[in-house]
This record gives structure tokens, sequence and C-alpha cells, in this order.
């Protein structure tokens, strides 16, 4: 089977992008980020566009797993697990 690459996520911040992929990957789902070296040498976040692929028959699931993350504290600025836990 011939499956496409699909975006599944966009980031103007290439660190966040590779924290994506690695909860991906904690998941099981391999990923790639296009736009990298691009976002690099042009810090402009209206320019610079890293996205997230992942392999169309993945790309449900991916987004589930990135949704729920994005609730816990992990995607929250400033806020590690010590600081949850004190709330």
């Amino acid at each position: 089977m011939d499956d496409k690459l699909v975006t599944v996520a966009q980031y103007t911040n290439p660190a966040e992008a590779s924290l994506a992929k690695q909860v991906l990957a904690d998941f099981g789902i391999e990923s790639v980020l296009t736009g990298e070296n691009f976002s690099a040498m042009y810090p402009v976040p209206s320019l610079a566009k890293v996205e997230l692929q992942v392999l169309d028959n993945q790309a449900q699931r991916a987004q589930q797993v990135l949704q729920a993350d994005k609730k816990s504290a992990h995607f929250q600025p400033g806020i590690g697990p010590d600081e949850q836990k004190e709330q």
C-alpha cells in the first residue's frame, strides 16, 4: 500500500514542532518535520511554518494524540510538572 504524507499540525516554533514529533513517537506514530531549516534561517513567524506530517492512515490518531497533549501542562509555556502539582 502506498500511503501519502499528510500535515496534521503547523508550528512557527521549531522546538515546539520537535516536541510534538516526540510526543507522537511516544505513541508509536512515526512522523516527519518539514520546513525546519527554513524557519531556522528566517525566524519570521509569518514566513516560517514547520509542518508535522504523518502517513495518511495514522493522521486521525496523530491528531487525537496532539489534541490530548495540548490540554495537558506539557504545552503550557512556563508551567512545568512541579508548578502543576502546586496549583
